[in-house]
């Protein structure tokens, strides 16, 4: 069947459009949030402390710290820079984790050595504060920093992405890079600009991090969402010509 296209309300289209579209994405932020938060970790890349390699091996770490380990036991969950893993081993001063090699090559883990330094922080508990914004830490990949240098008081962080991240970033959006969340000030093609303020680099890696180096990038969670959502590849809408004949679009 086909519609002349004279014949379409285009107004009211796009206004259903809307509606639909908006009132489908929150259902879908709703669910989702409502599984991350009973069902798995969370994090919010607000970095609670620095810590240090003590050893590394193909399958394991050991990290040097201290504030993370109140209340933590084997079995919870502690980001370390932006991956999620388990603890196995706790001592006075430090917390074993088993790391897959999958987890080795697709994160920047592999490239740390003894003594690097960390951005360590525990899963969110259920009465604790939301500061930055939703990090599953399940990183999406590895950028490259292009330049970190400091610029009227703060510090200018340029990093490139691949172009499997680079989609799912905007001007103004969240971003987690080595588990900080940080806000984008600027996007060019596969790179993004970041302003860093100065309690943020000073308490965090960054501190120690140069031209070169490879961090591990996790996007915006729910812009994955939103995408899977519009995609035309993935498209199980209901709207048919049918549905707008009988609601009066055409």
């Amino acid at each position: 069947m086909q519609i002349s296209l004279h014949k379409v309300d285009f107004r009211r289209l796009k206004s259903i459009c809307k509606f639909i579209i908006s009132a489908q994405i929150f259902s879908m932020c709703k669910t989702f949030l409502l599984n991350l938060c009973y069902n798995s970790p969370m994090f919010t890349g607000v970095v609670e402390e620095v810590g240090k390699i003590q050893s590394i091996t193909k399958n394991q770490l050991v990290v040097e710290c201290q504030l993370v380990l109140g209340g933590t036991k084997n079995g919870d969950s502690i980001a370390v820079n932006g991956v999620c893993l388990t603890v196995t081993e706790i001592s006075d001063n430090s917390f074993a984790a088993d790391v897959s090699p999958e987890t080795f090559r697709i994160s920047a883990l592999e490239n740390l050595r003894i003594g690097d330094k960390i951005n360590l922080e525990r899963a969110l508990s259920a009465n604790g504060r939301f500061g930055g914004h939703i990090v599953s830490g399940h990183i999406d990949g590895v950028g490259k920093i292009v330049s970190i240098k400091p610029v009227n008081g703060f510090y200018d962080l340029e990093i490139k992405l691949e172009p499997e991240e680079a989609k799912f970033v905007v001007k103004k959006g969240s971003v987690a890079i080595n588990g900080i969340s940080l806000t984008i000030a600027e996007v060019s093609g596969d790179r993004i600009r970041l302003a860093i303020i100065p309690h943020t680099f000073e308490n965090t890696s960054l501190a120690q991090s140069k031209a070169g180096d490879f961090v591990n990038i996790e996007t915006d969670i729910l812009s994955k969402y939103i995408e899977k959502f519009l995609s035309t590849g993935d498209n199980r809408s209901r709207i048919s010509v049918d549905f707008l004949q009988r609601n009066g679009f055409c």
